[in-house]
């Protein structure tokens, strides 16, 4: 099913002029599109998972929604202590690896990152009176936020594994199965009990990644005998510098529901978190975790150099095309929530432009991810320089507009992050002049 990246033209007589979301990695990477079925079936599980949310906002009304995804959001900047980007760091050495030392890899991050993350639940709980005071909530939500960002920091790191390990059909299908029980306990929930507390479907979402996490392992060799504190100490200091850009991007990505849960209703916070939550699920089911499924381990191994030529020549059509998909899905799945959605198409418009600009600036970011240190760094100095603007723009636009404010501060965020990573991108990776230029 794989061949290696790298060889084949591109041209309309090669594999670079065939059409869907094979023949644009394959534009992207100089490569094969070499993975296509297991990338459409990932896609269909996001979708389906995109698919969930969906009927759990129209289930449970947007104050029970908003109250879902402030859990979501603060699980998701606490996996980034959990997890220190050990998964990037899975998709980087295992493609690389000689194959007796994967056991050892796969232990060894296993084992660290649940000691990471058993530790920060108990440091959360002891710290919950600062921590509960800080972000807005009460105790029992923190609780939830906790217990759900440990379960998806396992899942992360599992699904990382098989990705390292090319085990792309087997990764694409659990996570189409997972996502499918998932919906269909959802839809029961809503359907059959008429269940409309949003903290059944919190521990419906923790038990699917655990369950995800517990069949993966059957996927790979844990070797408790082969995990080793300096292959750990190693592997953490690898992912420090993605863990610094995992951190800026959790905290710049997530501060506007924290903003909206602090200056508007609870009911506002539902409609935001669908209005810009369910588009950028959108992007995860198209790009993040599609074209990601095969894009990320490719280019570990890539040029870069050739790779941001063709992210930069890609990236206004990309935008536009994102932007288009995200306002045709918005406009047909608003149609379907309840009353308490507005279906505006300005509010539709300004989410589309955001997500469109969101998904070049991911493009960059997962291309720098894959170079080690050296992107790393450009990607840490690039958020240092435009995160302070990013949240002034958020908590200056939340604060006077609220929702809307939130969608403008959204787009405006990515327009800078993307102007300063390309403007650092083109001066850092430059081609080396041939022979024939010098």
């Amino acid at each position: 099913m794989t061949s290696a990246p790298g060889d084949g033209g591109i041209g309309p007589g090669g594999v670079g002029g065939s059409r869907g979301v094979g023949g644009w990695v394959a534009r992207l990477v100089g490569g094969r599109g070499w993975a296509v079925w297991p990338t459409l079936v990932s896609i269909a599980a996001s979708g389906t998972a995109a698919g969930t949310t969906l009927v759990i906002a129209w289930g449970i009304g947007a104050a029970a929604f908003g109250r879902f995804t402030l859990v979501l959001t603060i699980a998701l900047i606490v996996t980034v202590g959990m997890l220190l980007n050990l998964n990037y760091v899975m998709f980087q050495e295992l493609p690389r690896a000689d194959p007796r030392d994967r056991p050892a890899l796969v232990t060894t991050a296993l084992f660290t990152t649940l000691a990471l993350g058993g530790g920060l639940v108990v440091a959360g709980l002891l710290a919950s009176p600062l921590l509960t005071r800080l972000l807005g909530v009460d105790v029992r939500t923190l609780c939830f936020a906790l217990a759900l960002a440990l379960s998806m920091t396992v899942n992360q790191l599992t699904e990382s594994f098989l990705r390292g390990l090319k085990r792309f059909g087997f990764v694409a299908g659990l996570k189409l199965a997972v996502a499918a029980v998932y919906l269909a306990a959802a839809a029961w929930c809503l359907l059959v009990a008429g269940i409309r507390d949003a903290e059944v479907y919190l521990v419906a979402l923790i038990v699917t990644n655990v369950v995800f996490a517990l069949v993966a392992v059957a996927g790979f060799d844990v070797v408790p005998r082969s995990w080793s504190a300096a292959l750990a100490r190693s592997l953490l200091r690898h992912g420090a510098y993605m863990s610094v850009i995992a951190a800026f991007t959790a905290v710049l990505f997530g501060a506007d529901m924290i903003f909206l849960n602090h200056w508007a209703t609870g009911g506002d916070v539902g409609v935001y978190s669908v209005y810009n939550g369910f588009p950028k699920r959108l992007l995860g089911v198209v790009f993040t975790e599609g074209v990601g499924l095969v894009l990320l381990p490719v280019l570990a191994t890539a040029d870069k150099v050739a790779a941001l030529r063709r992210i930069g020549r890609l990236a206004p059509a990309l935008a536009a095309a994102t932007a288009v998909f995200s306002f045709a899905a918005s406009a047909v799945f608003f149609l379907v929530l309840r009353a308490e959605y507005p279906y505006e198409p300005g509010l539709m418009a300004l989410s589309a432009v955001g997500i469109g600009v969101h998904t070049v600036f991911n493009l960059y970011l997962f291309a720098l991810s894959m170079d080690g240190v050296r992107g790393a760094k450009v990607l840490i100095a690039c958020l240092a320089v435009g995160s302070p603007a990013a949240l002034a723009l958020q908590a200056g636009f939340i604060s006077w507009q609220g929702l809307t404010g939130g969608l403008v501060a959204f787009a405006l965020t990515n327009v800078v992050l993307v102007a300063v990573v390309a403007v650092a991108a083109a001066r850092v990776y430059r081609a080396r002049p041939t022979e024939v230029e010098r």
